[in-house]
């Protein structure tokens, strides 16, 4: 082929490129960066909102808020533009200027939200958080491999020597201090140095009894009967109940650790205009029910809600009975004194 009748194809090829994109064949429309933590959103949903915009969403996942601010904090300003803190980071996180004050003309799905999760205390007026996914870290227990009359409504079975090396908890310092200062009559956000040198010392009577740390997949432990009794997130614990019989799930009558899971755009971030349409696509209701029946947590979207399945509804894992909720805590921001839990939960661990 002579170099003429090259350049002559070449430029045919991209004048017709030109009109595909032109017309949407293959045009892109930038990126996303996701920050969001572990198994917590389809990958359907994010190659449908891929498919429907255009858009390329660059995922990366956390397994604790602490992990994701630093992550935050160590990156270049814009590194992420969606993250998704619990309720006290959110808070946390609006005192460091890291998130956008959202613009809600931009997310006309907003009226599918259940207004009861709107302006929480972390965020007054809602104006840097949208609501994700919430639940409560319960526990699950085999009915086959443990005693008879073990009372898992109380925190103090959890310590007991019966149950050395057979047990997966969350790899979560606020949770496992938090239980532990529940158990001895202490606050969940417990701030006395004293008391909390005594929560301490509890803590590591509970270390010889736990098989794994696990925030990711601790249901999977208990799925195949590994480990006798698991302290999650009970979404995960829905999972576990949904696929091994032998499981049950207890209230602690002393409260539980409750989350709220929000959706926030960086003030950095490159791609705010993205992050605006993938909030509103994941709070479409037909959307939403694809993310709850993958992850059965607590959804603070009614619209989404009202169109999942009785098994959904009816799984007292997901759908907590609000006396129990009524008694739960949520993590607050406790400043400085942060660093002594950090402290305790390095010397429970190491």
């Amino acid at each position: 082929m002579k170099r003429g009748k090259v350049i002559l194809l070449t430029a045919v090829a991209a004048v017709l490129l030109s009109g595909l994109a032109a017309c949407g064949g293959t045009q892109k429309n930038g990126t996303l960066n996701l920050f969001i933590w572990t198994e917590y959103i389809p990958d359907s949903v994010i190659e449908g909102f891929e498919k429907e915009t255009g858009i390329d969403v660059q995922m990366q996942t956390f397994s604790s808020n602490e992990e994701m601010l630093a992550k935050v904090q160590g990156s270049n300003p814009g590194a992420y533009d969606i993250v998704v803190p619990s309720d006290y980071m959110v808070e946390n996180m609006i005192s460091q200027d890291i998130l956008l004050e959202m613009d809600e003309s931009q997310l006309t799905n907003l009226g599918n939200l259940d207004p009861a999760y709107l302006n929480p205390s972390y965020d007054p007026e809602s104006k840097y958080s949208i609501p994700y996914m919430g639940g409560a870290g319960v526990i699950v227990y085999n009915k086959n491999m443990v005693e008879e009359g073990a009372d898992f409504t109380d925190y103090d079975e959890l310590f007991k020597t019966v149950y050395n090396n057979s047990m997966v908890v969350l790899d979560d310092f606020r949770s496992i201090v938090g239980i532990t200062a529940l158990s001895m009559g202490y606050d969940f956000n417990e701030t006395d140095e004293t008391k909390l040198g005594e929560v301490k010392e509890k803590m590591l009577t509970l270390k010889p009894n736990i098989k794994s740390f696990d925030s990711d997949s601790p249901k999977t432990l208990m799925i195949t009967e590994e480990t006798a009794v698991g302290l999650m997130w009970s979404g995960e614990a829905a999972l576990a109940l949904s696929e091994n019989e032998n499981l049950d799930i207890a209230f602690p009558e002393k409260g539980m650790y409750l989350f709220l899971d929000n959706l926030c755009i960086t003030k950095d971030a490159k791609n705010a205009d993205n992050a605006y349409k993938f909030i509103d696509y994941v709070l479409k209701a037909e959307v939403n029910k694809e993310i709850s029946t993958e992850f059965p947590y607590l959804n603070p979207n009614s619209a989404g809600v009202a169109l999942m399945e009785d098994a959904y509804k009816n799984n007292k894992a997901i759908v907590i009975p609000p006396e129990e909720i009524a008694k739960g805590y949520y993590v607050k921001n406790i400043g400085k004194t942060v660093d002594l839990y950090s402290e305790i939960w390095a010397e429970f661990t190491k």
